[in-house]
C-alpha cells in the first residue's frame, strides 16, 4: 500500500480546505508513491517519536500538529524542527499532519470530546461560513434521475442529517445547434424546444471539480447548461468547537472532577462557580479562549478548552465556567480518533499508536 492511499483517505474525512490559514496540513515529508510498511499515530512530532518510528521499522507518522508551520530556511539541527525533518528524511519516515482540518470535522477531534463526556445532540459551536454552492442544472425529462442520482453520488444535496436533498421544477427549453454540432435531441440549424427539469442542489464548495464532473458524465446533452451560486447558509457539517448536553444535569464540581478524571488532568484552571446545575457544555480542542463569546452568546453552562490567559477569565463574567484543562489534555485523545478511522478503513494494516507522551508541560503537584 502506498503512502497515497493513507493520506487520500484521511482527507476525504477532513478535507485540506478545511484547514486554517495559517496551519500546514497533509503531507509534510516524503513522497505520495512511496510503498508503506506501517503507521505510527502521535499528537505532536518530536525527535523521541521519529526515533520510536526507526525502532519499530514503521515509515509514516500521522500527527495532529505538524511538525512545520512556516517555510524551513535551513537544516542545520539547531532546533528540534530542523532535527525532526532532518532524521525523518535521512530514514526514508514520512509525516503526516490533519491539524485544523480534524478539529473542524464531525468525527474529529471535537467530537471526540463530546464523546468522553456523553454529550447528545451535538453540533457545530461555529458553523463554517460562505462554505456552500447551489447548482442549478437543466435536463431533460426522461434523464433527470439519471444526473440527480449522479449528483448525489458526488456528494451534493446533503443538508445536516439529510442527504440527497434537492428541488425540481418542470419547464420548456430551447436551443439551436450550429453546423459543428451532434445534438442529443433535435437538429442542426433547427430551433428545438425540449420539456426539462430544472434541478437545484447544494454542496460544499470544496468537491466543486468532483459535481461538476459528475453532472457532464451523466447528462446527454453536449453543452450543459448550469449555474453555481454561492451561498450564505452556514455550514453545519464543518466549523470551530463543538456544543451538546448531558444527559441530565449534574453539580459543578462533581462536573469539574469527572472532567479531571476522565482527562487525566493534573490541574483545572476554571472560573467561579455559579451555584447552578451543569447541562450545556460547549467544547474546543487546543487553543480555543478566542471563541468564548459563541459558547456564552448559545448559553452553555461551561466551555471547556486550553490555553487562556490571565485576563481572559474575566470575561466569563459570571455568565458561564470556563474550565481550562490544558491544550495537550483537551487533543489527547486525537490518537484515537486516527486510530479507529485507519484500523477500520485498512482492517489487515500496521497502524499503531505512539506510546510516548509529547505533552511539554510539567506539574510540581
Amino acid at each position: 500500500m502506498q503512502i497515497k492511499h493513507i493520506t487520500q483517505f484521511i482527507e476525504s474525512i477532513a478535507p485540506l480546505s478545511f484547514q486554517e490559514s495559517y496551519d500546514n496540513c497533509g503531507l509534510i515529508v516524503g513522497r505520495q508513491e512511496d510503498e508503506i510498511s506501517g503507521v505510527l499515530i502521535t499528537l505532536d512530532i518530536t525527535e523521541e517519536i521519529v526515533d520510536e518510528a526507526i525502532s519499530r521499522k514503521l515509515n509514516l507518522i500521522v500527527a495532529h500538529h505538524p511538525i512545520i508551520f512556516g517555510g524551513l530556511k535551513k537544516l542545520n539541527g539547531k532546533n528540534y524542527i530542523e532535527r525532526c525533518v532532518a532524521k525523518a528524511i535521512k530514514n526514508d519516515i514520512a509525516i503526516y499532519a490533519a491539524h485544523t482540518n480534524l478539529d473542524g470535522v464531525f468525527g474529529g477531534v471535537n467530537s471526540k470530546i463530546c464523546e468522553k463526556l456523553q454529550l447528545q445532540n451535538c453540533r457545530m459551536l461555529i458553523p463554517m461560513q460562505n462554505f456552500l454552492k447551489k447548482l442549478v442544472t437543466f435536463v431533460p425529462v426522461n434523464d433527470s434521475e439519471k444526473v440527480r442520482q449522479a449528483l448525489f453520488a458526488a456528494g451534493a444535496g446533503n443538508i445536516g442529517n439529510y442527504d440527497s436533498c434537492s428541488f425540481s421544477q418542470s419547464g420548456l427549453g430551447s436551443f439551436k445547434g450550429n453546423d459543428q454540432t451532434n445534438p442529443y435531441i433535435g437538429e442542426k440549424n433547427q430551433l428545438h424546444f425540449e420539456e426539462e427539469t430544472r434541478i437545484e442542489t447544494i454542496f460544499p464548495k470544496h468537491i466543486q471539480n468532483k459535481v461538476i464532473q459528475a453532472l457532464l458524465e451523466a447528462h446527454p446533452y453536449e453543452e450543459v447548461a448550469y449555474d453555481i451560486y454561492p451561498l450564505e447558509n452556514d455550514f453545519t457539517q464543518g466549523g470551530t468547537g463543538m456544543i451538546g448536553e448531558l444527559a441530565e444535569p449534574m453539580n459543578e464540581l462533581v462536573f469539574l472532577k469527572n472532567l479531571k478524571e476522565i482527562f487525566n488532568c493534573r490541574v483545572i484552571k476554571h472560573t467561579q462557580l455559579l451555584g447552578k446545575p451543569i447541562k450545556k457544555v460547549a467544547v474546543c480542542g487546543g487553543s480555543g479562549s478566542s471563541f468564548l463569546n459563541k459558547a456564552i452568546a448559545q448559553n452553555a453552562d461551561i466551555y471547556i478548552s486550553g490555553d487562556f490567559k490571565y485576563h481572559q477569565f474575566f470575561d466569563a463574567e459570571q455568565q458561564i465556567i470556563i474550565a481550562d484543562i490544558g491544550h495537550y489534555e483537551s487533543e489527547q485523545f486525537t490518537k484515537e480518533v486516527f486510530y479507529e478511522l485507519l484500523t477500520k478503513k485498512f482492517p489487515k494494516f500496521a497502524v499503531h499508536l505512539s506510546e510516548i507522551s509529547t505533552n511539554p508541560v510539567n506539574y510540581l503537584i
